[in-house]
């Protein structure tokens, strides 16, 4: 691990594996959390900014400060994913202890990235779990906002047109297309995707999930309480049919973190020009990957292929100690 700190500033829609994300960069001695903005999403704006300040107070981290943006889409319909995440977009298993919306800054989500990116130029490294309304935001109010960043590590889209949403539409991408395609033209920072299929295929098994979230910790308590409404649709028979790659448990946001974190879990790319398709009927959401060099883009994305499962295991594993 390297001795100088990690800059993350962490964009979410904060549902469960946006909650579990955050709880793995808190866990990661090499970094440090220097904000996190929220976005609709998995659930209503509110409810993130909320989830994501009952997190740190889990954490007791209440200090990195939490900051409100987009509650909808650049265009076109709001989407949300409470039948998964349940309505309050973690489980709906309410705590009534959790902290009020007074405890989120007064700053605009998008004015702090751009503040943040400028206080820190080329040392921050932007981690997205959710639709890319802020980050497209933030592009369009300061063009140089992308450029003043180290690294850009997504969650979202998919490599071979399967979708978990619509037929060939992942969730963050098809909640905000045009803030994807916004995101993945114009950011020309080192960018990293872990995509839907990325995250199936190197799922872990129900035994170790069993194990992990029964550690007897706090943290493994409120995983497991979290994910209780999530699990009866993805330990289901129908579901596990329909799973790329098999049975078993995925944490999506976790694998752009955890290649924030260490650079190292990734173990192969596909370097390539990415987009985002806007107006098929089918396929609207969708990322493309241009093999044939067709869009002539000098720069190029690197899409996940690869993870080193033990070391991911580990990230996952310090989460809820």
């Amino acid at each position: 691990m390297l001795s100088e700190k990690k800059l993350l500033v962490i964009d979410v829609d904060c549902g469960t594996d946006d909650a579990q994300a955050i709880m793995m960069a808190i866990s990661a001695p090499n970094v440090e959390i220097l904000g996190i903005t929220c976005v609709g999403g998995n659930t209503l704006l509110d409810n993130v900014c909320k989830n994501v300040l009952r997190v740190l107070k889990l954490c007791e981290r209440s200090d990195i400060p939490v900051y409100r943006g987009a509650s909808t889409a650049i265009l076109g319909q709001n989407i949300h994913a409470s039948y998964f995440h349940g309505k309050d977009g973690l489980g709906d298993v309410p705590d009534p202890d959790a902290p009020g919306l007074e405890y989120i800054q007064k700053e605009h989500a998008v004015d702090a990235m751009i503040r943040l990116a400028s206080e820190h130029p080329g040392q921050i490294s932007m981690v997205a779990t959710g639709p890319l309304t802020n980050l497209a935001l933030a592009v369009r109010m300061d063009p140089t906002f992308p450029q003043k960043l180290k690294c850009l590590y997504i969650m979202g889209g998919n490599m071979e047109s399967r979708g978990n949403t619509t037929a060939c539409g992942e969730f963050n991408f098809l909640a905000d297309p045009e803030g994807a395609y916004i995101v993945l033209n114009d950011f020309l920072c080192k960018t990293y995707i872990a995509t839907w299929e990325h995250s199936c295929r190197h799922k872990l098994s129900w035994e170790w999930y069993d194990k992990w979230v029964n550690m007897g910790t706090k943290k493994s308590d409120f995983i497991k309480n979290i994910y209780a409404h999530s699990l009866q649709y993805s330990r289901s028979e129908k579901e596990e049919k329909g799973m790329v790659a098999g049975p078993g448990f995925v944490s999506c946001d976790s694998y752009a973190m955890a290649a924030a974190i260490d650079e190292s879990t990734v173990t192969d790319v596909i370097e390539c020009a990415v987009t985002v398709e806007l107006s098929g009927k089918f396929t609207r959401g969708m990322m493309v990957l241009d093999m044939i060099d067709d869009l002539k883009k000098t720069n190029k994305a690197f899409v996940m292929n690869g993870c080193d499962i033990e070391k991911f295991r580990a990230l996952m594993e310090a989460t809820v100690k």
